[in-house]
């Protein structure tokens, strides 16, 4: 991860540079749209999975294919043997550390407890050979609404990454990548000068206990995300600002929240020069939508007397996703506190919410019969439901790969690395 990064800063400066797309690894079929897509453009894949969505059994787990950290990796190897890629992939923690998992900074876990249980997690993420991890210990559920101060941010950021190196070293594992920083709007560093300082306390701590410097450093763009909307407004002067700040030394300006963008914004991110844009909700509302055609087909074909009993897929993902409640996250105003029985009640934040918040529920069982019922009777008149659904995930991915000059660039890093005369490429 670090010697791409490093060969993506140098293809920018000769103006072959790419902005890399880590992708929040919403299903199953995300993965397999991700990997023929990489395959036949020819792109490196980042995955970025949160604690809620990947963790150990013992804190959780995660809502993702009921994924630990190694059924995880696993999963991605074997779909990427079955759809024949060869190219570049890493396998990324987004937003470790403490209270990352909404139950623990929900019950207001202790300082000592919830660094220990990030500790744990980190070490899961290790053992199972993760090439990138997120320390982000920006979630501090006795700091709400207020900014986590940067002392804090810092030392705890500095006390996890010597934590992880100590651990890998121990273990005799490959060298492995950090991200820091945070995308937060209310505090995040968004001013060069907040960023520069950020990254020079971060040097002098990491250097004084000769721990390596981060791979990413997080910057805020001005993008945010909310429902199934960027409401947020990329600011390009910001950007490309930070990321010079972070080349300087040398590492690669990350961005979060980079869902929903439009082609104009996505073309800017080139000369902006931003390494990474990392996307997750936005992948899993559009298999949502998938699975909603497929089911309005399959009530088509009952009038048409090619169906005797339909699945009840909609009706099941509408349910279980209310109940969910996952969607307050991504909700605004006063729509945040509706209870579920106000929500069912009201036809269309029930709509709403079932576009935002289905893919939470993909790993239910009952969600998982009612898709396997309607893969069947889309089968008896020749449809290949599961095939439709991974290729509509490919829509939105390919925007950002047209976009962010994607295309053919894993050829163009391995090139640069054999160049450089840089044996790994990992």
């Amino acid at each position: 991860m670090n010697s791409t990064v490093k060969a993506i800063l140098e293809l920018q400066e000769e103006g072959k540079g790419a902005t890399l797309l880590g992708i929040g690894p919403m299903s199953a079929n995300l993965l397999q749209a991700s990997f023929e897509l990489a395959r036949d453009e020819d792109f490196p894949l980042m995955f970025i999975a949160s604690r809620n969505q990947v963790d150990m059994d013992e804190l959780g787990g995660g809502y993702v294919n009921g994924w630990n950290q190694h059924s995880f990796v696993e999963a991605i190897r074997s779909t990427a043997e079955e759809a024949g890629f060869e190219g570049l992939y890493y396998v990324c923690r987004d937003h470790g550390g403490p209270w990352q998992r909404d139950k623990e900074r929900n019950d207001h876990l202790p300082a000592e407890q919830a660094m220990e249980f990030g500790k744990k997690s980190y070490l899961a993420d290790i053992e199972a050979g993760f090439d990138l991890l997120m320390i982000d210990p920006t979630k501090d559920p006795f700091e709400v609404g207020k900014v986590v101060p940067l002392e804090n941010v810092i030392s705890r950021t500095v006390e996890l990454i010597e934590y992880c190196e100590k651990e890998r070293k121990a273990r005799n594992l490959p060298e492995i990548g950090y991200e820091v920083g945070t995308e937060e709007t209310n505090g995040g560093l968004t001013s060069t000068e907040t960023y520069e300082t950020f990254i020079n306390r971060l040097k002098e701590e990491l250097g004084s206990k000769g721990l390596p410097m981060p791979t990413f450093i997080v910057g805020q763009t001005g993008t945010l995300t909310r429902k199934t909307e960027q409401v947020g407004t990329f600011n390009f002067h910001n950007a490309y600002e930070l990321a010079q700040m972070a080349n300087k030394y040398g590492v690669g300006l990350k961005e979060h929240n980079g869902d929903y963008l439009d082609d104009v914004t996505l073309l800017e991110h080139i000369p902006s020069n931003i390494v990474a844009t990392n996307v997750a909700p936005q992948y899993g509302t559009e298999e949502t939508r998938a699975y909603l055609k497929l089911a309005e087909v399959e009530q088509r074909l009952k009038e048409y007397g090619l169906v005797a009993e339909p699945s009840n897929l909609r009706d099941t993902l509408l349910v279980r996703s209310i109940k969910s409640e996952r969607w307050r996250k991504w909700m605004v105003g006063d729509q945040t506190d509706l209870t579920v029985e106000e929500i069912m009640k009201d036809n269309d934040i029930s709509a709403e919410i079932l576009d935002i918040a289905g893919h939470y529920t993909f790993n239910d069982e009952e969600v998982k019969v009612e898709i396997d019922k309607l893969y069947e009777n889309l089968s008896k008149v020749n449809i290949n439901g599961q095939r439709f659904v991974i290729d509509h995930i490919k829509r939105p991915i390919r925007d950002y790969v047209e976009c962010y000059n994607l295309k053919g660039s894993t050829s163009r890093i391995i090139d640069k690395l054999q160049s450089s005369e840089v044996i790994s490429i990992g």
